[in-house]
């Protein structure tokens, strides 16, 4: 013999560590491919110094040194934004994976909570259907929330992505602008 408000309690312990689990496992796969990420863009930098070292030091004067130097600028430039952009990328992709599984626990959360209400509507006793009607409109109210909260979320995401382009090519000017004026103090 089972008491009906024991198995609904324990079926939501069960769901909120389901959804637990799921934020937790985003979180792990989120931090390892940050891991792999900033692995990779250390083994590149490191790599990437001792060439260009090299290259430094087989120059033959000043002038030539400034060439490399200007020339070597640009690729630089390059992976960094791509490794921000990368990074930019990954934290999207679980920001979505987050707002994904807390909308669908919403949902289950609004479908359980209207059901209840209608329960409780149906079976209530005179002056009970105005306890429904409040609890109707918090939920209501609770809807338009999070749903304000998931617009705003993605407002700020189409920010940041409009910011990370911006910046992206600002930087790409500026190494330019550098890269033309050491070519010419290098031409003088």
């Amino acid at each position: 013999m089972s008491n009906p408000n024991i198995d609904q309690l324990a079926a939501a312990q069960k769901a909120n560590a389901e959804v637990m689990m799921a934020l937790l496992r985003t979180a792990f796969n989120g931090v390892e491919r940050l891991t792999a990420l900033n692995m990779a863009a250390s083994r590149e930098f490191f790599n990437n110094t001792v060439a260009s070292t090299q290259q430094l030091m087989s120059a033959k004067d000043a002038s030539e040194m400034a060439k490399l130097n200007s020339n070597l600028a640009q690729p630089n430039v390059d992976k960094l934004m791509d490794y921000s952009r990368n990074v930019y990328d990954l934290v999207a992709q679980m920001q979505k994976e987050v707002t994904s599984v807390m909308e669908a626990q919403y949902s289950t959360f609004t479908k359980t909570a209207t059901s209840a209400v209608e329960k409780a509507k149906a079976s209530a006793p005179v002056g009970g259907d105005v306890f429904a009607a409040t609890m109707q409109s918090m939920l209501g109210a609770s809807t338009k929330a999070f749903d304000t909260m998931t617009s705003m979320a993605k407002q700020l995401s189409d920010i940041a992505e409009a910011n990370m382009s911006a910046a992206g090519k600002a930087t790409g000017k500026a190494v330019s602008a550098t890269t033309a004026a050491a070519k010419k103090t290098a031409a003088k």
